[in-house]
Order: C-alpha cells, then sequence, then structure tokens
C-alpha cells in the first residue's frame, strides 16, 4: 500500500500491533475487542535500544532498530504481522483547515495540495501528505473542517524500512501525541463525568524531551516540548557512581543503587521535574485565555519515579495521577500484572497505535 503518511488516518480491523520506536527503546502492544467497549490487553513487550540508533525522532541506524523490532515481535509472542507505527510530533506539519462541504474526492485532494503548499516549507514532492474531514466548520456549517498532516518522505520511509525489515507489515502511519490522546481519551471517558468540562494535562516525560498537552473534552487546546527528560538522571547516575550508560539505565529501573543515591540524586532530579511541570503550567496560563488545569496525568517511563506525583500534585496544587493505559481491560493468560503495573505509563502511544485497529 502506498503510505502517503501511509494512510495516517485509516485502518482496518484486523489483528494489528501498535509499535513505538523512541529514542531508548521499541514497545509494542497488541489489544482485541471481547466485547461492547471491552479490550483486552493480548501481547505486549518493549525492548531497548543501542544509544545513537534514534536521535531526536531520527532514524539513524535502520539495521539496529529493525533488530530490536524483530526481538520485540518474539518477545511478545504476538503473530500479527500488520503495524501501527507512530511519527514525533516535531517531524509533521498539522494544519486545520476549512473547505466547501461537498466536494468530490479529487476536488478535495487538490484543494488540500493548493492549501498545504501554503504552510509546508518544503516542495510537495519531497512531502507524505495526508487529511483527514473533521467535520462541519464551527462557523460555516455548510463547509468542513479539513485536518493536514505532512511530513518528510524520507522520515516515514525509514520507519517503512524497520518494520518491513523485521517482517511487519505497516498500514498505519500516526503521530505519536494523537496515539497518546488516543489512549488517553479511552480513560478519562471511563471517570464520573466522562471527562465534560475538565481540562486535562498530559506530560509524557520521556528519555530526552518531555511532550505536553492540555485538553478540553479531549481536544487539544495546547501543546508544546520541553527538552527535559529521564536522561538527566541517567547521566547524573553515570557520573557519580562510574557505570556505563546501559548499566546506569538499568539500575535506575530496578532501584539497586548505592545508599546515598535517592537525596543525592533522585530526590534533586524530581525537584527540576516538578519545576518543569510548574513552568509548563504557568506558560500554559499566560499564553492562553485559560486560568484552571483540573487534573495533570504523568506517562512515559519516568512518570514510576517514586515520589512524582506527591511532588507535582504538592507544588502545582492539582490532582495529579500516573496514567495507565490499560486500566479497565481484560488480561490475556501471558500478561504478568504485577511486572506491567510497574511499566504501564511507558505504553501510553504504544496503547493509542494498538487501538487504530478499531477506528
Amino acid at each position: 500500500m502506498a503510505l502517503d503518511l501511509g494512510s495516517l488516518f485509516g485502518s482496518k480491523n484486523a489483528p494489528m500491533i501498535g509499535l513505538d520506536i523512541s529514542t531508548s527503546g521499541v514497545k509494542l502492544v497488541e489489544l482485541a475487542e471481547v466485547g461492547k467497549n471491552e479490550l483486552r490487553l493480548e501481547h505486549y513487550a518493549s525492548e531497548s535500544l543501542p544509544r545513537g540508533a534514534v536521535v531526536d525522532g531520527n532514524i539513524e541506524n535502520i539495521e539496529q532498530v529493525a533488530e530490536a523490532v524483530r526481538r520485540v515481535w518474539k518477545k511478545s509472542g504476538t503473530r500479527a504481522k500488520l503495524v501501527a507505527l507512530g511519527m514525533p510530533p516535531a517531524s509533521v506539519i498539522t494544519k486545520k483547515i476549512v473547505l466547501p462541504g461537498g466536494l468530490s474526492e479529487e476536488d478535495l485532494e487538490f484543494q488540500v495540495e493548493t492549501e498545504a503548499s501554503q504552510y509546508i516549507p518544503f516542495a510537495l514532492d519531497e512531502v507524505s501528505l495526508d487529511f483527514d474531514v473533521v467535520g462541519p466548520a464551527a462557523h460555516s456549517p455548510e463547509d468542513v473542517e479539513v485536518l493536514i498532516a505532512a511530513t518528510r518522505k524520507e522520515k516515514v520511509e525509514d520507519r517503512v524500512a524497520v518494520a518491513e525489515a523485521a517482517g511487519l507489515k505497516p498500514v498505519v502511519m500516526d503521530i505519536e501525541s494523537y496515539s497518546a490522546r488516543a489512549a488517553l481519551d479511552r480513560l478519562v471517558a471511563r471517570s464520573s463525568q466522562g471527562g465534560r468540562g475538565q481540562i486535562v494535562a498530559l506530560f509524557q516525560i520521556g528519555t530526552q524531551v518531555t511532550h505536553i498537552s492540555v485538553l478540553l473534552d479531549g481536544q487539544p487546546i495546547y501543546e508544546r516540548e520541553q527538552p527535559f527528560g529521564g536522561h538527566q538522571l541517567t547521566q547524573d547516575i553515570v557520573r557519580t557512581y562510574g557505570l556505563s550508560y546501559e548499566d546506569a539505565e538499568a539500575k535506575k529501573k530496578s532501584g539497586d543503587l548505592p545508599e546515598g543515591y535517592e537525596a543525592e540524586l533522585l530526590e534533586p532530579f524530581l525537584d527540576n521535574a516538578a519545576l518543569e511541570v510548574t513552568r509548563a503550567i504557568q506558560f500554559f496560563f499566560t499564553s492562553t485565555p485559560y486560568t484552571r488545569i483540573d487534573e495533570i496525568f504523568l506517562a512515559g517511563g519516568c512518570a514510576i519515579l517514586a515520589g512524582l506525583t506527591e511532588i507535582v500534585a504538592s507544588r502545582t496544587k492539582i490532582s495529579t495521577s500516573v496514567v495507565s493505559p490499560f486500566d479497565g481491560m481484560q488480561f490475556g493468560a501471558n500478561i504478568r500484572e504485577k511486572q506491567l503495573r510497574n511499566e504501564a505509563p511507558a505504553y501510553l502511544v504504544a496503547c493509542g497505535l494498538a487501538l487504530r485497529r478499531f477506528d
């Protein structure tokens, strides 16, 4: 299939895995539908990547990443070969435009390309372009709102090459922040109010970057990235204890570090993380008309660090919790629940990608 953003918005309900490729590793999730609005987590697994294999969302070493994907596929126990992949938000240009309603598919495509050329800073033949008709335009119901998404072709091709080299078939290419929102929407919809009228802030704390999305009724009203992530704590561990980066990363996750670690390194890092969250919220208040956030959700590998939820809630005075994207799901026979609880916040994007199977 031609992947011009690989059907950024399309999917079929065949067995399909969500595959999240990040700086630190690859994560895989496969979900199944077992009743009306009932999901079961069938398979999940993660595999770390060598440093430098993925840098700033760009795949620098296709062979190393493809090998990690092969390993994670085998480790998970899945048989599914169809895969949904994500693109880093920073590498995709998105724009909402309004077009006349009732256009034929051909005319719509022509109009989208004409409009897109105004917003994209490179030639259209270097770009993978896709669009989705969102619905009637707010202020002119006879028109339609259309979401355009565009990225450099080579960025899509690199991800496709990785999946194909691992024996998989890419059928959906999504934007990672959209996938994270889809996984969060499912959780918010299960809350008592169904999230109606709520302003929620999602902080995905990655290896190098924290992605912030503020949502009202599931729609983004503010997004940005800050250069802050778990890499800083790992580097502190490397410097303080003379460990290799890989050992430092493993011991950070297992907590197998010398006695002074919490006071000397972990607490200052948590302080710093809470400061980043507080700054981001202040920036949101000063750059938008909004003056409140009802709930903060933390996701990503750092979200499970002991004490982070408490310090963020204390500093911001906002209810704060860690996202577990598999809440409310049934679990397949091979899922180890205790292990999953510790790892779940890092699977938000992979879970959102796996949900594309049911669109």
